[in-house]
């Protein structure tokens, strides 16, 4: 799993949640030596876990993920935590350009328009309990695919339980402050979309801190961006 020592509390995680071996062919060694310090979490889009893992073992794919969860909690894991998956493709967090080599990528059963089963998101809440206390990665560090290629990406969706992680302390939740520059605030939390591309970050942005929101840019966008800002600035 990870090249640290594993604290006896997350290994009883590891233990109650007992990842299933299935290896994959499409990893590499991370660049210039990196660890992991991002968690980004991806849904797959497929009809089945099942077809979704065996893609992403598929050397023909070229993509692959370290995790990955089923609807009824059965996790996979796919590639050893201390090495690069092929998850996260183009995109950046903060000051982090090459997602992959710092990051470790959990791949959730999900067709992008239906719920998360609760065995599912009870596996998940574990195996992330486990990964960021193995490698003293802070909750505000774990991001969805949508968080770092706004536009490109959209997973995990509107319909991902955030507020369910914040409430265990494996996320972070927005929280108020005076509206500010929202193009500016973004960037100090970790999205490096441009000016060009704010439609594509205001959606990735509600869809994570504010569901079901519509219309234009307003002072509660502002607002509550201005306190992830403020609060958990990215590096």
């Amino acid at each position: 799993m990870g090249s640290r020592a594993v604290p006896r509390g997350a290994r009883l995680l590891i233990r109650a949640l007992d990842p299933i071996w299935f290896p994959s062919d499409n990893f590499g060694p991370r660049r210039l030596g990196a660890r992991p310090d991002l968690v980004v979490l991806h849904y797959t889009a497929m009809q089945t876990a099942e077809a979704a893992r065996d893609w992403l073992c598929n050397p023909a794919s070229g993509v692959s993920a370290h995790y990955v969860l089923g609807y009824d909690g059965t996790c996979w894991q796919l590639v050893t935590e201390e090495m690069r998956a092929w998850h996260a493709g183009l995109g950046a967090w903060g000051s982090v350009s090459e997602v992959n080599s710092r990051s470790i990528g959990i791949e959730i059963a999900n067709t992008g328009d239906e719920p998360f089963p609760e065995p599912q998101m009870a596996a998940l809440e574990v195996l992330l309990s486990s990964i960021l206390a193995r490698w003293s990665i802070p909750p505000e560090r774990v991001i969805g695919h949508a968080c770092m290629a706004p536009g490109r990406k959209i997973d995990p969706g509107p319909l991902f339980d955030w507020p369910r992680l914040v409430a265990r302390g494996l996320a972070v939740a927005a929280g108020p402050a005076a509206p500010g520059d929202f193009l500016g605030d973004a960037h100090r939390f970790g999205y490096r979309a441009g000016a060009d591309q704010l439609p594509a970050l205001l959606k990735s942005f509600r869809d994570r801190f504010r569901p079901g929101a519509s219309g234009p840019l307003c002072d509660e966008d502002r607002a509550l961006m201005a306190g992830l800002a403020a609060r958990w600035p990215a590096t």
